[in-house]
């Protein structure tokens, strides 16, 4: 473990973990910020245009420089309750800076108040307009926590409707079945400075709203996994969802479709967000590289 990535998880250990109870989740969502704006790093690294799809906006980013046709459709996490975070930018940023690729950025609504079927009404229309538009050059897609777990989910929904399937899946520390129900789970929770299974549970329940919590779309670990795009999962070893990335890749290979996890052992949830670390870096620069390679594919 680098100093940089001990002192950093030493700082998240010391902020409050709103997930440990239902009750906690739900007074911190009462407070809830805006989504956090694109910053001015990136907007003078790219254009930047905003669309409304569906009444939800669309961000896309394009670099001014070094532009190859490759989209990239990134889905923020927050356990699907909590708003895009500057995190999120850091992370977009360095994987355009690497890339030449452009990132579109859909804001779907959030649960209680929003659903999984209404996140999948807009994604299908913000997929469909990002494919059409990038005709012959790769689409990929890409997200973090609950976000990565909801990429794949459109993975699925694409091979599920016989659309064109994106070129691969780029996602970090995954959120595959909201039931939280891996025996693996309580062994790594008290080393995951972070997260907690209680208010990820509560959090699950209200995205599923009409849908069983163990639907596919809701819980993408509960499909069978055939027939999907090459995926690549950035793991931290004290995250409590890496129980279920490991069960997800071992599933995921038995049908058929590649996964490569790569697990960090000693790092926190999402660290890829913390871009000072240097296994932030040694991530971001291999995502790079795998989103590089569809677009020469």
């Amino acid at each position: 473990m680098s100093l940089a990535m001990k002192l950093t998880g030493l700082l998240l250990r010391g902020k409050p973990n709103v997930f440990v109870t239902e009750e906690r989740l739900r007074e911190a969502l009462c407070h809830n910020p805006p989504d956090a704006p694109v910053p001015e790093s990136l907007r003078r690294r790219c254009l930047v245009s905003t669309g409304t799809v569906d009444g939800h906006e669309v961000i896309t980013l394009t670099p001014r420089a070094g532009a190859t046709g490759t989209e990239v459709i990134y889905l923020h996490g927050g356990v699907y309750v909590r708003p895009l975070v500057s995190a999120h930018w850091r992370i977009i940023e360095a994987l355009i800076r690497r890339t030449g690729a452009t990132f579109v950025v859909p804001l779907y609504g959030l649960a209680p108040r929003h659903t999984a079927d209404d996140a999948y009404r807009f994604l299908d229309t913000v997929y469909a307009t990002v494919v059409q538009r990038a005709g012959n050059h790769p689409v990929l897609l890409a997200g973090d926590s609950c976000g990565a777990g909801l990429s794949v989910g459109l993975a699925i929904r694409c091979r599920n409707e016989g659309l064109r399937p994106p070129a691969g899946l780029i996602l970090f520390s995954p959120w595959l079945d909201v039931t939280m129900t891996n025996p693996g789970i309580p062994a790594l929770t008290p080393l995951d400075p972070m997260l907690a299974p209680a208010g990820f549970i509560a959090a699950g329940r209200d995205w599923a709203g009409g849908r069983d919590v163990t639907d596919p779309l809701v819980s993408p670990l509960q499909d069978t996994l055939e027939n999907l795009p090459p995926i690549t999962v950035y793991q931290g070893g004290h995250d409590i969802l890496l129980p279920d990335a490991e069960k997800f890749t071992t599933k995921a290979r038995a049908a058929g479709t590649p996964v490569d996890l790569r697990v960090w052992p000693t790092a926190f949830h999402v660290f890829v967000g913390a871009g000072w670390t240097p296994e932030a870096r040694q991530a971001l620069r291999d995502a790079a590289a795998r989103i590089r390679s569809a677009g020469r594919n």
